[in-house]
């Protein structure tokens, strides 16, 4: 019998203000540290990918984002080690409130950039999703080989 491949999910929030992103820098997690990623984080049972992001926008920078502000413009089939996961990118130019460290016993510092400057370090499939979404990319896979 064949056995079916399970994969996390994971939703990114990429807030757009002109032609800026806001970008968050880890810290004190124990991974990637020191790295700049997009607001993110797991999909919790029973819980839809923009609820989850909605979610995960609260808890990481402070602002509220109604689900139907919330377009998925990129998914990245990715391979970490041996773990295989999907990250949904979400995009929304709409939200209330003013983006701030929510969370500072993981991040220490929050920046706007543009895509084509993008900060160093930054969590290298990060850099892939938000290039391939540059480019008008739908889907994309990292880490595969």
């Amino acid at each position: 019998m064949r056995q079916r491949h399970l994969a996390s999910s994971t939703v990114f929030i990429l807030l757009k203000r002109q032609d800026r992103v806001c970008l968050i820098k880890r810290a004190a997690t124990g991974w990637l540290d020191g790295h700049y990623s997009l607001p993110a984080g797991g999909v919790e049972s029973g819980e839809t990918l923009r609820a989850a992001a909605q979610r995960e926008a609260l808890e990481e920078v402070g602002v509220q984002i109604a689900q139907d502000d919330l377009s998925m413009v990129h998914v990245l089939h990715c391979l970490s080690g041996a773990e295989a996961w999907t990250g949904h990118l979400f995009v929304t130019e709409n939200w209330q409130g003013e983006p701030f460290i929510a969370e500072p016993d993981k991040h220490s510092d929050l920046g706007w950039y543009g895509l084509a400057d993008l900060p160093e370090p930054l969590v290298p499939y990060v850099r892939h999703a938000l290039l391939e979404y540059e480019q008008g990319e739908t889907y994309s896979e990292f880490g595969w080989g």
